[in-house]
């Protein structure tokens, strides 16, 4: 067994991780921030191809507060407005800073220049180019916590469990996935900056890390979880024709940049009869849109992969290989001609807006618990603002790193012998089963795909009670029989050890999201019942996820912005 010892813990290497360990050791910190992946190459961030929203006005007027204004707009009323206000306010400071550390914001007669995108109202998205925005800021970030020597890095680190006692964070317990050794780490706080959920349908647009290891790991250490019934889709993730080393959400700033036509298999535009906006400009949100092309599927005028066209048969070559550049010789190597032919796009699973509740501090009701980044909730409300991703990765990342030193300071650490006790002697059981075939294997690889398959289906783009009442009773019982799957075989890289932890963390969040969704009778931003068509005015309510003492799920609604009670927890403390 390998024991550490550190101020501030990191769960979780992206962009949100990586800026909470730079906040964390300008404020006097020492940091090891570890990830199952590689330390700032893993996650959603270094996989972003497109833009992201910070109100400059360097190129036109522009403030924060009309960010504000459309945040809260597309969030059809449940955005938590005093982190939607950190956000968008904090997005302005974050974007300078990173320009100051050279990450290569593209400019127009010198200024920071930015593009249009739905929902908002100014042209404030900026960028690096638009297929390498992400890459481009997880090396800016890379290299800042590289530099830093308070910094220590761990790759292939899994975390199975924050520790906890009473009622406050004393470190965390893991394992390395080179050798399955376990691995302790003693605290002062521990930040969960794991990412989100997508991975869990069939159809996404994420890295195999997605699979909703923070939110549950919240849950396990007692924290609550806020907003689960609201994953978002990417409506027009690429389907056809066959799109090799390109990511599959590439099309969005091309559609709203050069007014690429949605169209049915009749050739008709639809966006408009489903409330859609777009005016020829093609700036309407990402939730109306994705109802939009799944209903068009279900009324039988989908495209024969199932989706629908996305066309720029209109527009010369000149114009598309402007604003493509060298993309256009890309797409054409995968036979891709699009003055001659549209695409075929759908619905993929892309972000979700829920995750752990936490206060302005990035605190959750766990003493010495912090989220940052995607894992965390309540900004977004029903629908992600496009844009808004990458900035609450800055945002509440370098807002979890300076608090929980702040938190960290003058305290000592927790940990004794006894502290992980129970984590470590349920790895090490798992650990120490060897097993002489793959059978086991197999059987967590059909239980992935049962749930991602039953995501996808039952509580995916549009949704019935019945459906995610079956679904939720069928999560529950794998979830109560995961632990007669037995999955080590003790060798090196032992992936089906990981894979086990990763369904253990994935089933208990898909129970989150479809228990939220079951219980939201209403149809509001990306959260669409076809049992309950309308918005209701009493569920403008966000709704809270915990997990009790025997391992079950508890769903209650809270009134929007009504925080209090975590401030009340922890005082208390």
């Amino acid at each position: 067994m390998v024991h550490l010892e550190t101020d501030i813990f990191i769960i979780g290497a992206g962009g949100s991780g990586m800026y909470a360990a730079i906040a964390a050791v300008r404020n006097g910190a020492k940091v090891i921030i570890a990830d199952k992946s590689m330390v700032g190459r893993g996650g959603a961030t270094i996989m972003a191809q497109m833009t992201t929203a910070a109100a400059l006005g360097d190129e036109e007027p522009d403030h924060w507060t009309m960010h504000l204004e459309d945040t809260l707009l597309a969030g059809r009323g449940l955005c938590n407005e005093e982190l939607s206000s950190i956000l968008c306010k904090e997005a302005i400071d974050r974007i300078r800073e990173m320009d100051d550390w050279k990450v290569g914001w593209a400019r127009k007669n010198g200024k920071i220049t930015g593009v249009g995108a739905p929902g908002h109202r100014k042209p404030r998205c900026v960028y690096v180019d638009f297929l390498n925005t992400g890459p481009a800021v997880a090396k800016c970030l890379r290299t800042q916590i590289v530099r830093n020597h308070e910094v220590t890095r761990i790759s292939g680190l899994l975390i199975t469990d924050v520790v906890v006692e009473d009622g406050v964070v004393v470190g965390a317990v893991g394992f390395n996935l080179a050798d399955q050794t376990p691995v302790t780490i003693a605290a002062k706080a521990v930040i969960i900056a794991a990412g989100g959920l997508t991975r869990l349908y069939s159809r996404n647009s994420a890295s195999a890390n997605m699979n909703g290891d923070g939110y549950a790991m919240a849950l396990r250490a007692g924290a609550e979880l806020i907003d689960m019934e609201f994953p978002q889709f990417f409506p027009i993730g690429h389907l056809a024709p066959r799109l090799v080393g390109m990511d599959p959400i590439m099309w969005d700033p091309f559609r709203y940049k050069l007014g690429g036509r949605l169209i049915n298999a009749k050739g008709e535009e639809f966006v408009h009869l489903y409330g859609g906006k777009d005016e020829g400009k093609y700036l309407t949100t990402r939730d109306i849109i994705s109802y939009a092309i799944t209903k068009e599927a279900e009324a039988g005028r989908a495209t024969t992969s199932g989706g629908v066209f996305l066309s720029f048969e209109h527009l010369l070559e000149e114009e598309l290989r402007s604003a493509f550049g060298p993309v256009i010789d890309r797409l054409a190597a995968n036979g891709i001609d699009l003055t001659k032919r549209p695409i075929e796009v759908a619905p993929i699973a892309h972000y979700h807006m829920g995750g752990i509740r936490v206060n302005s501090r990035m605190e959750t009701r766990v003493l010495g618990l912090y989220a940052a980044g995607e894992a965390v909730g309540g900004a977004n409300g029903a629908n992600r603002l496009s844009g808004n991703a990458l900035v609450e990765a800055f945002v509440f990342g370098e807002r979890a790193g300076r608090f929980s030193a702040i938190y960290a300071t003058g305290k000592q650490r927790g940990w004794s012998n006894k502290s992980g006790i129970r984590h470590l002697d349920s790895l090490n059981n798992l650990i120490s089963c060897k097993h002489s075939d793959d059978g086991e294997h197999a059987e967590l690889g059909q239980i992935w795909a049962e749930l991602q398959n039953l995501m996808w289906q039952n509580v995916g783009v549009l949704r019935t009670g019945l459906k995610l009442e079956k679904t939720l009773l069928r999560l529950q019982s794998i979830r109560a029989n995961l632990e007669e799957v037995i999955p080590a075989k003790g060798e090196a890289f032992n992936l089906t050890l990981q894979d086990w932890f990763d369904l253990r963390a994935g089933l208990l969040t898909a129970e989150a999201v479809t228990l939220s969704a079951l219980n939201r009778t209403e149809s509001r931003g990306a959260h669409q019942r076809e049992d309950f068509t309308e918005t209701k005015g009493a569920f403008e309510r966000n709704q809270s996820i915990s997990l009790d003492m025997n391992g079950s799920l508890n769903s209650s609604f809270v009134t929007s912005n009504n925080f209090n009670e975590l401030e009340n927890v922890r005082l208390m403390k």
